[in-house]
């Protein structure tokens, strides 16, 4: 079939149902002969009014996103020269052009995605896989789609490999595509198309926070509770109290992303935060809980005492059926000589420091400080 499609797909011969090439691509979804994973439909796209430059055959989870407009499939595109076809795990593109464009913007955004989805799938471990394929066409869709490729396997369509090993490579773009999907999340926007919404839940009642798009970060459990001011009443009367909390776990949780790590939030109260790794290799349980304090005037002695007396106490009580994480204090400032002592007790501090993050020997150990 992807033989078919590059020896009779004709860029100059229009879209009609008549062109050969189109044919080929629109009768994908019918042909009987594939072999598919299951619970999967394949539909091919050669262009409507205007032919493709870079036709592809869409690979959809019948129980998942069918939508190529939006969220995460995999896709066999053909580069405009039909010289080759590349397997790849997509993001969705179209539905980003009313809020950033069909330009670098848009190709800037995709990428930064790519890059922390690429953890997700443990793209290490598919060492004949690429990141992006050279579609060989500087029009706007084709360079998106380049931008949008999480991994790619490449094929020469003159010498394509057996079906066996077709058929290897596409069930781990699957098993890529399943592991990507639970880092995915759904992408509330408004209609400034500098800015992307991201909704956070908190036991039940929504808020969002907007953030620029080289800096969104959908995450599957990090749900970071809001940063604004809240009402608290006190022997009969109000006072405002400031969330820097959360900010500070927010803040750091977003950093330990571009550290390698998975930040969770969600379902994990009375714990501020837990850090995991995919790789899982470290030799105790490959979980980090993290404490958070802010230092008030200075003085990191109540800060430092309340974050190790609640670390033990967490550990204590709800690490019993589970190995034992490690320990991590989070400060809103360095806490000095404190530092070593919490190293002492088994417990490594980060702290922030200018726009970026400090920390002790074990927390520099594990890359949780900036470099």
């Amino acid at each position: 079939m992807l033989g078919e499609v590059a020896s009779t797909y004709d860029r100059t011969a229009g879209s009609k149902r008549e062109v050969k090439g189109q044919q080929v691509l629109r009768g994908v979804a019918n042909r009987t002969d594939l072999t598919l994973p299951s619970g999967f439909k394949v539909k091919g796209h050669g262009g409507q009014a205007t032919p493709a430059a870079t036709p592809w055959i869409g690979v959809f989870d019948e129980q998942g996103m069918r939508d190529p407009k939006k969220g995460l499939y995999l896709a066999y595109i053909f580069s405009a020269d039909l010289k080759n076809v590349t397997l790849t795990l997509q993001q969705g593109i179209t539905w980003l052009e009313k809020y950033l464009g069909k330009g670098r913007t848009r190709e800037d955004h995709l990428r930064h995605h790519a890059a922390r989805l690429r953890r997700a799938v443990r793209r290490k471990e598919c060492l004949d896989w690429g990141d992006e394929p050279r579609l060989r066409d500087e029009a706007a869709r084709p360079k998106a789609y380049e931008a949008a490729s999480v991994i790619a396997k490449v094929y020469d369509t003159a010498a394509l490999p057996s079906d066996i090993e077709l058929l290897e490579d596409l069930y781990r773009g699957v098993e890529a595509l399943r592991r990507a999907e639970e880092f995915d999340r759904v992408w509330w926007m408004n209609n400034d198309a500098d800015s992307i919404q991201l909704a956070y839940g908190l036991d039940g009642h929504a808020s969002k926070v907007t953030v620029s798009a080289a800096d969104f970060d959908p995450l599957a459990d990090f749900h970071p509770k809001d940063s604004g001011e809240y009402k608290v009443q006190i022997s009969a009367r109000q006072q405002i109290k400031q969330r820097s909390h959360e900010d500070l776990v927010k803040e750091f949780g977003l950093h330990a992303v571009d550290r390698g790590y998975v930040p969770i939030t969600r379902k994990q109260h009375p714990r501020d935060l837990v850090l995991r790794r995919e790789d899982r290799r470290e030799e105790r349980g490959s979980e980090w809980l993290v404490e958070a304090k802010i230092v008030r005037n200075g003085n990191a002695t109540v800060a430092v005492r309340e974050a190790l007396g609640q670390l033990y106490e967490y550990r204590h009580f709800l690490y019993r059926q589970q190995p034992e994480p490690f320990l991590v204090g989070l400060f809103s400032e360095e806490i000095g000589v404190y530092a070593p002592y919490l190293e002492e007790q088994g417990i490594a501090s980060v702290w922030r420091h200018g726009d970026g993050w400090d920390g002790s020997p074990s927390a520099r150990d594990w890359g949780m400080t900036t470099e």
